[in-house]
């Protein structure tokens, strides 16, 4: 069926451009600056394998979130012409870009007050955001209106499941979520943390694990408590350029739940400047959070 309305999203959920274009979805870049160049909305590109190639040798780039007059542009297209838009927002708990759609929806209200926006802070990140993404373009195209999506997403995304493990603690003690010392002494004890984003969409350690491959394990054993999957319903998994450990991964999902259907991406820069090279997340429809 058509849908109803436009959707609109941002590069806070790792999918790749060919998602976009093929589900006809507006999306908005996140960026970020390394040696004083910028990339992102306005900026130039760089290609993913050669960001983390630089993160692995030293680089210490910083990111920046969606502006409002960034927001205004993206939606105002839509709204002059009448139609409605659903806006999916990067969670509020890593970064202020769901302020700036607010922001822009109350201005271009003024401007249309007929169309409406709604705006979904979604409290997802990379292809948690990308899940959840997933589902709401299947509503959407199964004819719901823009206030029944919208409603179906403020429901969903307490269920959208976020577990990972970083291979080295030094980008997150960068970004506080580890102290210096927990970062030093893990590195050197080959002690891995497991993480998961609560109903905040905050970053939160909740365990940890000798080596890698009992980190990757224990995400899968946390799946194995929260899991509430249909047949359709996919496992999403993204990456800090590590293949070899994502292959490890669905290897261990396919012995307890048997096939299932995939969908793996790359983490971005924006979110692997805060993750690092190395990071295994999982993402997948659950009981709960």
């Amino acid at each position: 069926m058509e849908r109803q309305f436009v959707l609109i999203t941002d590069t806070g959920s790792d999918l790749p451009e060919e998602y976009y274009a093929e589900h006809a979805i507006d999306c908005v870049k996140l960026g970020f600056t390394l040696d004083g160049v910028e990339y992102g909305e306005d900026g130039g590109e760089m290609d993913v394998k050669k960001f983390y190639e630089l993160l692995r040798g030293g680089a210490m780039p910083k990111t920046f979130q969606v502006t409002p007059a960034q927001a205004v542009s993206h939606i105002e297209p839509f709204v002059k012409e009448g139609k409605d838009v659903l806006v999916i927002a990067f969670s509020s708990g890593l970064s202020g870009t769901y302020g700036s759609y607010l922001a822009a929806a109350k201005e271009l209200k003024e401007r249309y007050p007929a169309p409406q926006v709604r705006v979904v802070d979604s409290l997802c990140a990379s292809l948690g955001q990308g899940l959840f993404v997933d589902y709401i373009v299947k509503k959407a195209d199964s004819g719901a209106s823009l206030e029944e999506t919208f409603r179906y997403a403020e429901e969903l995304k307490w269920h959208i499941c976020h577990y990972f493990t970083v291979d080295d603690l030094f980008h997150l003690k960068r970004g506080g979520r580890v102290s210096g010392t927990s970062a030093a002494i893990g590195s050197l004890l080959r002690i891995k943390p497991v993480l998961y984003v609560d109903n905040e969409g905050h970053l939160i350690p909740i365990g940890k694990t000798m080596g890698r491959r009992k980190s990757i394990s224990a995400l899968v054993d946390k799946m194995s408590e929260l899991a509430a999957l249909g047949p359709d319903d996919p496992v999403f998994i993204s990456h800090g350029d590590c293949e070899e450990d994502v292959d490890f991964l669905i290897g261990l999902i396919r012995e307890r739940f048997g096939e299932r259907k995939f969908f793996v991406n790359m983490i971005g820069s924006v979110i692997g400047t805060h993750s690092g090279a190395g990071t295994v997340a999982l993402f997948f429809k659950g009981k709960q959070r």
